[in-house]
Order: C-alpha cells, then structure tokens, then sequence
C-alpha cells in the first residue's frame, strides 16, 4: 500500500489502521513523492489525498494511469469528495473514493475490495500454464 497525503497525522492514522488490518505500507508526503516512489515499493493499491503542494491528487492518478507500468493500480482518493473532486477524479481514472473524516472501517473495506479486484485482474491475465 502506498498512503500519500501531505498532512502527516491524517497520514499516520490511514497508516496505522491499515497496518493493523496486516497491509505493509509506504507513505509519501505528495503526489510528486508518490511517482517517485510508486515503481520502486511496487504497491497493491494507493491512498491520494487531493489538496497536495507540487502535485495534487488528481495530477498524481492521471500520470499513473498515463504510464503503463501503473495504470491498472488501484488508486482510491481520501478528501472532503465534493461533487466537483468526485468528477475530477473520475475524469483522473480513480477506482474509489473516501470522504474524510471517515471511519476507519470504511477505509480498511474500500482499499481491500479495490487490492481484491486487482488480485482477481491478475489472475485472470496471467497465462495458464500446463504441465507437458
């Protein structure tokens, strides 16, 4: 899991509550950090926050959807999800969206259906190998 948002304690506390439902997490500190970053710790799925200094959430998950190394990762936004930043972030290609303050159930629940979805993906395009 890559956990990007600039403000350190909401950042910690996604941390933390991931963490403890057994996700290994990276965080980032923008979505600058996180194109840095994201090829290296190769992650199952990531949190953007939207109001981030260098690049925002919605520059950060276009440019992942923009490079076929990242396009089919699962990108989730955790903001206030106004009607315009749901649209923006649609138009970005993200898969899910949390509103903050959320609950931290919810999260652990939409970032696990969103890694799910990407293990079923992945099994489905891997090539089936038969034995000789």
């Amino acid at each position: 899991m890559l956990v990007v948002d600039d403000n350190k304690v909401i950042r910690q506390l996604i941390k933390v509550n991931l963490e403890l439902e057994g996700f290994e997490v990276v965080t980032a500190n923008d979505g600058a950090e996180c194109l840095d970053i994201v090829h290296r710790v190769c992650p199952d799925a990531i949190t953007l926050d939207v109001v981030m200094p260098r690049l925002d959430g919605f520059g950060a998950a276009a440019q992942l959807r923009a490079d076929p190394r990242t396009r089919h990762l699962p990108v989730a936004i955790v903001s206030a999800c106004t009607q315009h930043e749901v649209e923006a972030g649609i138009a970005a290609g993200v898969d899910a969206f949390v509103a903050k303050p959320f609950e931290p159930a919810e999260l652990v629940r939409v970032v696990r259906r969103l890694v799910e979805r990407k293990d079923r993906r992945e099994r489905k395009s891997a090539p089936v190998r038969r034995g000789v």
